[in-house]
Order: C-alpha cells, then structure tokens, then sequence
C-alpha cells in the first residue's frame, strides 16, 4: 500500500496473533499530512492545498458478532474496550489515544451507520504533535475498520465529514475539515486543492523534480489548550463586523473598508485568511507549471502572514524556516495550526538530503535545539485490503 507496509503490516499481525489468537480480516490503514499552503482558512471555509504522506495509522481488524470493540495500541501499551450503544459526549480527561477511537464510533452511530464491534491492534508512524494530523489519521483509519467490520460503503468526502465531528464534538477540537479529507482521499504525486464549503477536490500535481522536506522544530503544543479555538473566535468575530458568512465571502477590498470598532486582532486574523485564500489559489497554478520563483514567494509570504497576522508561529517555527530558506528552499513555511510542531519546504530533489542535512544543523546551531527533517512524496489516501491468513 506504500513503502512502510511490510514493517508496519508484520507489527500489527504480529500483535494481533499475540493479542486475540489468530489472524485479522484486514489490514487498513489512514495517513497523515502535511499542508502546502492554505493554514486556518478550512474552518473559514476557505481553499487548501495538503497533501497525504506515507506516515500512517495502521489497523489489523476482525470483526465481532456482538457491538463491542477492543484495541490494544502497541504504541502506548495500552487498551480500550467500550460498547457502541454506551458511547455519549462528555469531558475528556487526559484527550488520550483511546478517545479517538471512541469518538469515531461516536460520530459515525450519530450519523446514522449500523455498525459492528470489532478487535484490533493499532500503530502509528506519524509524529505526534507535529502538525501532520496525527489525529486525523487515527480517527480516518478507525473509521475504515468500522466501514469494513460493518459493511459500510467506503465514502472518503462523508467518512471525513464523520472525523471532524469527532474530533469537533468528542475531543473538543474546533477544527475544520482538510486534516480528515487529505487523509481520506489523498493521492500519490499531488496535492490536493480543496473547497472547504464544498468540498470539491481538485488533484494537483507535484512536479517530479521536486520534494517536499518536513522539518521538526521537535517543540509540540496541545491544541485543545492552546490559541487555536481562541483563533477560530476571532474569525467567526470578524466575520459577523464583515457582515458576511464566513471568512471565505470577504473580498479584499470589502477588507479594507474595517467596520468600526472592530479590534485589530480580529482585523489582522481577517486579512490573513483573506490573502491566505488567494495564495492558494496561485499556489495550484504555479506548482504544476514548474514556476518555482513564485511557489517559493508564495510559501515565503504564508509563513509571514501567520507569523505575523495570524501569530501562530513561534520562535523554533521562526527559526526552522529562516534556516531553510538560507539553504535553499524553493519556499518554506511552518504548516499545521502552529505554536510549535514543523515546517515545510519544497527543495530539488537531488538536493533533498543535503539540503535537510544542512537545515538541521543552521537551526540546532540557532536555537540550541536538534531536529528532525523528513524526505517525503505525496501518498495515497486510506485504504484496505483483506488479509489473507498463512499457510500452516
């Protein structure tokens, strides 16, 4: 299914064997992602450009007869157990691992699907907490191991929808939809452009020439304590001085007429989205057409903008995409909701892992700290396939 599958499909049936005797039915799987361009602007329904990576979420799945799941994360040696019908909304303590799985089953009963228990072994290759939707690719993957235990028609736009409500409704997240949909139905070798309001997808290619290097600041944030729904405050603010729906109706010059008494943060959030909305929509013409004098312009000036108008970077973001763009990058930028985690840059590819190489050491130099740097294409959305047991 992609390049780390043999390792990561050995680890989940050899767990499954050692946890539940016997073998799976399938092996699913959901990836992270990694954002070209377009940060804050989904949840204003806005446009985006992410792109699905080969770090994954992986599931080893049998069904039940009954509507009980159990799963063991061979990460965090830990298991959860739970009844379907039982599940309800509530405080969460401690947002762990386990509260992912239980509100997709959440979301997804809610929205109406019949489902089944199931019993599975859970393994995760995304960093946590660095902006690459490790969330979305837990709640993505889950969701396949219900639509196949359950018989459930496998919909990437509505399965996405399902993950932010969970996500929205059960872990007290206020995020909006790209993180689900690139990890739902990305495709290898594009980005995908999206429409937040209608979720139209538009595949995007990458350039073969180029890679796209994720850069680790290795400094983490926990959103549902951070700024982020503070910032979605803010838009939904500025939205209703504008007048308009959402953040996404409003034009740059209706932005430049400011209703009084509107507050300059809310002020400066709005111009943000506004141009972050149109950098996208540059960004998916100049990257299939090879101007790269212009993606890096227009990578250069999103990492501004949130810096400064959105003020979701932090210094280690700062200090990661400085150090690449004094490398090289053909544009870098912090991706993700920010306040720590990573960025990323587009490079040449036959200078991919030099470039990485010379990135890490400019910013452990910088800021006394070591990083973590990635060479990845982008990869396919979700997928599944039945297991087939071994000849004994």
């Amino acid at each position: 299914m992609n390049e780390e599958s043999p390792s990561a499909t050995a680890l989940v049936l050899r767990e499954f064997v050692t946890r539940f005797r016997g073998e799976p039915q399938w092996i699913v799987r959901a990836p992270g992602r990694v954002n070209v361009i377009g940060e804050h602007t989904d949840y204003n329904d806005g446009y985006v450009l992410p792109l699905a990576i080969d770090p994954s979420v992986w599931i080893a799945v049998r069904a039940r007869t009954d509507r009980v799941v159990r799963a063991w994360s061979i990460d965090f040696k830990d298991a959860v157990q739970f009844d379907i019908d039982a599940l309800s909304p509530g405080k969460i303590e401690g947002h762990t691992w386990g509260e992912y799985v239980k509100g997709a089953a959440w979301a997804l009963r809610e929205a109406g699907h019949r489902l089944d228990g199931w019993e599975g072994t859970i393994h995760g290759t995304v960093p946590i907490g660095a902006g690459l939707a490790s969330s979305a690719a837990i709640l993505v993957a889950v969701a396949r191991a219900f639509a196949e235990a359950s018989g459930l028609e496998w919909d990437a736009k509505s399965m996405a929808r399902i993950g932010q409500r969970a996500e929205n409704d059960w872990i007290g997240l206020q995020c909006g939809i790209m993180d689900q949909l690139a990890s739902a139905a990305g495709r290898r070798d594009h980005a995908l452009l999206i429409d937040c309001r209608s979720l139209d997808l538009q595949p995007i290619a990458v350039p073969e020439e180029l890679r796209i290097v994720v850069l680790d600041t290795t400094t983490r944030r926990e959103l549902t304590s951070s700024a982020y729904n503070q910032r979605r405050r803010e838009c939904d603010a500025a939205a209703r001085a504008y007048g308009v729906t959402s953040l996404r109706d409003l034009t740059p010059s209706q932005l430049s007429l400011r209703p009084p008494g509107l507050g300059e943060a809310e002020f400066r959030r709005a111009r943000h989205v506004v141009s972050e909305n149109a950098r996208v929509i540059e960004m998916a013409s100049a990257l299939p057409a090879g101007d790269f004098q212009r993606v890096a312009w227009l990578m250069d000036e999103s990492h501004r903008s949130l810096r400064d108008d959105f003020e979701v970077s932090s210094p280690a973001l700062d200090a990661m995409v400085a150090a690449a763009q004094r490398a090289g990058s053909v544009g870098a930028r912090m991706t993700g909701a920010g306040f720590g985690g990573c960025a990323v840059a587009f490079v040449r590819a036959p200078r991919a892992r030099a470039f990485a190489a010379d990135v890490l050491d400019d910013y452990e130099k910088s800021t006394g700290v070591t990083g973590r740097a990635y060479v990845w294409r982008a990869a396919d959305g979700a997928s599944s396939r039945g297991w087939v047991p071994r000849t004994r």
